[in-house]
């Protein structure tokens, strides 16, 4: 990872996640290595008791048996203190109603930062929108501690929640069944095979008489992938 002009680093998508050690909401956390063997989403946000942000805890708590069951840790982040992490969130849970949701229980860590050490190794403080508040950066993590994809938002742009959900099932699904799956892909639509490698494959490819392969040229072709197997996919020891 290179130094940008303010000291913060843009970790990038093949390279193990920086490691912290830090004060959360649900005691001390060592990432990522706490988290060995889970996929993890780890988010920043500019600040307690903002409204987008309060909007988006409510969400990701009311979302979190989903992430549960796709073997996959929650981790909020921003630059407030514990204190204040605490009293936000105890403010969401007491007294805010929004979009169908309240009593709102956040049981996932939210990380302390005051020091902004998290926020500089991991590229969430942009010059271009604040010195002093972390952009809405979110990082997806596999099992094994490397970051597989991120999405960086600017101050005033809420998160889609349900395309978080969708990277990591499309994530997984391409690691279980050894394919990539095409623009708007949602689960149970065909999948991309890899592309052939070789006159020969691709000649095999065109000529195959298989129904669940649909070939539009050599490099090109898609395949049926189940939902039902989306949702089991392979065990890989």
């Amino acid at each position: 990872m290179e130094p940008t002009d303010n000291g913060s680093f843009l970790p990038r998508i093949g390279d193990i996640a920086p490691s912290f050690e830090a004060i959360t909401t649900q005691g001390n956390i060592n990432f990522p290595s706490d988290y060995t063997g889970k996929w993890v989403i780890l988010f920043s946000h500019p600040a307690d008791f903002t409204p987008v942000c309060t909007s988006e805890f409510m969400t990701f708590a009311s979302m979190q048996a989903e992430f549960t069951d796709l073997n996959t840790q929650l981790v909020g982040l921003s630059i407030d203190g514990l204190y204040s992490h605490i009293a936000w969130l105890r403010t969401i849970k007491e007294k805010i109603e929004f979009n169908g949701m309240k009593n709102i229980e956040v049981t996932f860590p939210l990380v302390e930062d005051i020091t902004m050490n998290v926020a500089k190794k991991y590229g969430m403080i942009q010059p271009g929108e604040s010195s002093t508040k972390a952009v809405r950066a979110v990082f997806f993590v596999d099992p094994k501690g490397i970051i597989r994809a991120m999405i960086y938002y600017p101050l005033s742009l809420g998160r889609n929640f349900d395309e978080l959900k969708r990277v990591i099932i499309a994530l997984q699904t391409a690691d279980a069944y050894s394919i990539a799956t095409p623009a708007n892909w949602e689960p149970g639509d065909d999948v991309i095979v890899p592309t052939a490698g070789s006159c020969g494959v691709a000649k095999e490819r065109m000529d195959s008489k298989d129904e669940d392969v649909k070939c539009y040229d050599w490099f090109f072709c898609t395949k049926k992938l189940s939902l039902e197997q989306v949702k089991n996919p392979p065990i890989t020891i």
